[in-house]
This record gives C-alpha cells, structure tokens and sequence, in this order.
C-alpha cells in the first residue's frame, strides 16, 4: 500500500531507548501492507540516529575513519590537495578536511523529554553530542535529533578549546534538520560557510565530516554513494528522499556535512543497525526545502501531502475492472484525508495517472534520473505549501484533471511531540490527556504489543473528521475518596461531557468548567460511564493537586487568560 502523506495509518514503530553503544534507537518498519500489523511490526528492522550521549567509555568503530592531524602529520605543511595524491581516496579524504576544518563543529545539548505518564513534569535531563556546519548568513546546520527537547545548546569549532551559546532558530523533526546561531561575533573569526551542491550519481564519492564517538578531534568517513530513494526517517516517522552510503556513520556524526569534491552533498543523519556500514545522509533538495520556507516565513513550514493512500495496480484483472486502457497506468486511490484539498476533488477508487504531467506507473513511482525510479509523493513533498498540482485521474473509465492545492497535513494522533510540552487536564483525580504516539511508546520498547490495543490501532489507523480533532482519553486516576471506585476506567476515551461530544481536550475542559448542573457526567468507551457531584469534585480536585504536589490543573496551553483565576494551585488552600 502506496501512502501518499496519510501518516495516521502508516505501520510506524518508534522506539526509544538506550543500546549498547550509547546511542538513541527507534524501531521502525517500510513494509507497505497495512492489512497485517502484526507481521509488519514483526519484520521492522532498527535504525540509529547518530547523535551521541555523552560516555567517557565509548568507543567508536574507527574503520574507514581518517583523522584530521593524522593526514596534516602524514603530508607535513606542504601537504598537496586536489589531483597530486597517488591514493584518490586519501585525497578525497583530505579535500574534504581542508574545506571542513574552518566550518564544521561540535555540538553539546543538554536536553530533558516530558513524561507522558506524568505530564506536568520532565525526566531526568541527558546531555548529547553531536555535529553541524556553517552555512551562508552565518547560520550552523545539524540535525533536529541532534537538539529535540533542548534546555541548553553549546558549540565548539575545530582548534578552539571555548564553547559558545547557541540558540535554535528553527527545527522541522519530518525532515530531521535544525538551524542555530550564535551570537558571539568571536565565535564567527575564521569561519567559512560551506555551499550545498546536487545529489550525486550511484558509485559517486562522498566523505562525512564530523565528530564521532571515540575521540575528540575532527573525523572524516569515506565511501560511496549506494542508493537514492524515498526512506523513513527515523526522527521523524516521515518518507523523504535520502541517499544510502556504504560510509560508516556512527553516534556523533549527527548533523556533518557529506562532501563531494568542495561543495555539501548531505547531512548525516542516521544508519542502519546490524549492518555494516550502511548509512544515510539527507540531500540537498530536501535541505534547500527546508531552509527556503526558513527564510521565507521565519520558521519551519513542513511538507506537503496530498492526504491520500493509494494501492498499486499492478494485476492485470484488477486494472480490467476499473477499465484502465492498455498503455494506461497509474495507482487506486484507496483512502483520503477529509482534512486535505485532495478530498474536495479525488474520489474512493480513482486511478491517479499522473501528477504534474509526470505519468505514474503502476507500482506507484516516477522517473528519476537515469533510469531510476523513486515513488511519486517525492513530488508531493518537495512542493511549497499552498502550491497547487495537476493531478490526472480516470474515473468510471474516463479520464478528468483536477487541480489540487498541496499543505503539511497533521495526523489525528501526531507521531511526535519535541520540543513541546504535553497537555493534560486534572479533575477530581481524573487526568485526561490528547492521545500521542510518545504516550504509547511510553509503554516500552514493544509498545506495539505492550499499549492498550484499542488505542494504538486508533492512533495507527483513524483519520481526523474536522481540524483541531483530538481524541482525549482518561490516561490514569489520582486516588481519592471522590474516585473511589472508577479506577478500573483508565485508558478509555472520552466520548462526552453531560451529552455533549468531546472535539478536543480544551473542548473537554470548557464543558466541565461551564458545568451549571449538580452533577458532570463522562461518557467513556465501552459504554462506560463516570459522574461526580461537582461542587464535590472542584474541591476534591484541589486536595489531589496538593497530595501529589501537581502545581496546576492543566498545562498552560490551556490557559486563558479569562480563566487564570480558575486554575488550581498545589500550594494553594
């Protein structure tokens, strides 16, 4: 199953922890069958997103790595660069330190996640490592897992033994990459920005720059170029476009330049665990997508979604019964986002042939160089937002163009939450919570299995009817006498309030503020049912907040200002 921007019902397993090497891990899988999730799970393999936690004690494998001052110390002051080494290799490696020596640098992060468990309180703060390179109008590129969740950001250039400030201007985590400056104006003497250049060919040299674990000096990795396709990103849980290298990424080389002859190929990003040597950089189209909409709007902007789930159609009967002509090709449409312009125009059951002019064929991918082929929602993706399309597709046996405006579309249940806080609503003991994926991973590394079924197939497969959707579920219960008796009700949804359907958590604590009756009544899965006398409860809520040292009854994304004298303090009698 082809799918074209639906993140809601992508087979994703994200999972974090911390392996043997130090280095954050998420599980993820790119099997396209959504009918058995079970198996798909079973067969997802691990990635590692390359950013490094700090360990005195690690070691890095340091084959195919080159050492700065070792090639300095080999060649001597008068060391040759381009074309005079016998080694084209060493030379490549070389060329790469020449150029990087003045642009890339380290990176350290102290971070520190939420707890989706206890919402209104982080965990413990870690400190990462990881690498980045000056671009144009002094700005340092890295990647977004390099920086989620930060609380404080140093950086350090090559030869230098001072840390600097730097602040995160902008960070888009579908895309892994973040941009940061530094105010200092001595951290900027000597510095070069380095030039993004094309993607390059299969079998095209590359050599990544940064600092892996293992040491604390400037590293260079050579290889090659092995594949360029549409790939999960792990950090993310999106499909973009990404070069596969045979070069050896390991923790640390986050967000480090992959340079060809003198100019960026991409940006280290993640590699592939039990594997030898196969690692990922982002390329430059999607990088250039990424800081164009920076520089145009100030932030990040996202990737655009037709909003759609197609199935190939690659069995001749089935292209027979939706009366596809020979020589016609294309894929079915098979679900679409209410919430996207695709659903105004496209219909269950299209044959989409082509988009932008671009013929589809019927595993549901497009031309690409030469004679490469790549899925087509690259071409989705790599549109602006708000840019239309011309999406060509038979219906009934005849063929329409429709013109369809593409945007970033946002699953009913987002797939992730950096870099924010998560939102929660307490009353009477009950904590309600918008359902995340981040709050079923926290279930552990087999959340899949491990997290309450119902929800996880909700969160993997429903789609959002109206914007601003959430489905809220009562996450746990705070002991009191008030709750007595409800403790079996966690983890349901809340369907209504005294009649009324639940739209999201801030419509769910709207209804329970402007209560005007004796009693509030909560409408649950399964038929479930809670009711509390609510003058009782708003008193309750105050002793449970105090008891368990909760500071408010809400996150402050719920709060208006019009309501601030409403909300609970711990501390308050």
């Amino acid at each position: 199953m082809l799918r074209i921007g639906l993140t809601a019902g992508r087979a994703v397993a994200r999972r974090l922890r911390t392996s043997s090497n130090r280095c954050l891990v998420r599980n993820f899988n790119l099997n396209n069958n959504n009918n058995n999730r079970k198996n798909v799970f079973a067969s997802s393999f691990k990635a590692f997103t390359t950013c490094s936690i700090s360990d005195s004690n690690a070691i890095a494998t340091t084959s195919n790595i080159l050492d700065a001052e070792t090639v300095t110390e080999a060649y001597g002051a008068d060391a040759p660069k381009y074309g005079a080494v016998e080694d084209s290799a060493m030379s490549d490696a070389y060329a790469a330190i020449e150029l990087a020596l003045d642009s890339v640098v380290k990176i350290f992060t102290v971070a520190s996640s939420p707890n989706y468990f206890l919402p209104w309180q982080n965990k413990s703060q870690r400190e990462t490592m990881g690498s980045g390179f000056v671009i144009s109008q002094r700005r340092i590129l890295t990647n977004a897992h390099v920086v989620a969740d930060h609380t404080f950001v140093l950086v350090r250039k090559h030869g230098s033994p001072t840390k600097y400030r730097a602040e995160v201007k902008a960070v888009g985590h579908e895309c892994d990459l973040a941009i940061l400056v530094v105010e200092n104006e001595e951290f900027w003497d000597g510095m070069t920005f380095l030039e993004l250049g094309d993607v390059p060919f299969l079998q095209e040299a590359v050599a990544v720059v940064g600092y892996p674990q293992g040491g604390d000096n400037i590293s260079v990795t050579k290889g090659v170029v092995s594949r360029v396709e549409p790939t999960q990103y792990v950090h993310g849980a999106s499909q973009l476009l990404a070069i596969q290298i045979d070069a050896a990424i390991n923790p640390g080389n986050s967000g480090g330049p992959a340079i060809m002859g003198d100019k960026v190929a991409g940006v280290a990003f993640q590699n592939l665990s039990g594997a030898e040597n196969i690692g990922y950089i982002i390329p430059v189209p999607v990088i250039k997508h990424f800081i164009a909409g920076v520089e145009e709007t100030g932030d990040y902007v996202g990737f655009c979604s037709m909003g759609m789930s197609c199935q190939p159609t690659e069995n001749a009967q089935l292209r027979e019964h939706f009366q596809m002509r020979p020589g016609l090709t294309g894929v079915l449409v098979s679900k679409i986002n209410p919430l996207s312009d695709a659903y105004k125009v496209l219909k269950k059951d299209d044959i989409v042939l082509s988009f932008d002019g671009v013929p589809i064929a019927n595993d549901g991918t497009v031309p690409f160089r030469n004679r490469e082929r790549i899925t087509f929602d690259h071409l989705v993706s790599m549109k602006k937002p708000d840019e239309t399309a011309q999406v060509r597709v038979m219906r009934n046996g005849e063929e329409h163009e429709f013109s369809v405006t593409l945007r970033p579309l946002q699953p009913l249940v987002p797939v992730h939450q950096f870099d924010k806080l998560p939102s929660y609503f307490i009353f009477a003991g009950f904590v309600f919570i918008p359902l995340t994926q981040p709050y079923l991973h926290e279930y552990g590394e087999d959340w899949y299995n491990t997290s309450p079924r119902r929800l996880c197939e909700r969160a993997l497969r429903e789609l959002p009817k109206k914007a601003g959707e959430q489905l809220v579920i009562l996450s746990q219960i705070l002991m009191d006498d008030i709750n007595a008796g409800y403790e079996r009700l966690a983890e349901l949804q809340v369907k209504k309030v005294n009649g009324v359907e639940v739209e999201n958590l801030k419509h769910l604590r709207q209804l329970v503020e402007d209560c005007s009756i004796e009693s509030v009544r909560f409408d649950l899965d399964d038929e479930r049912v809670i009711a509390l006398n609510y003058d009782a409860a708003k008193v309750a809520t105050s002793r449970i907040l105090k008891r368990h040292r909760i500071p408010y009854a809400m996150s402050t994304d719920l709060i208006d200002e019009q309501n601030v004298p409403q909300i609970e303090l711990a501390c308050s009698s």
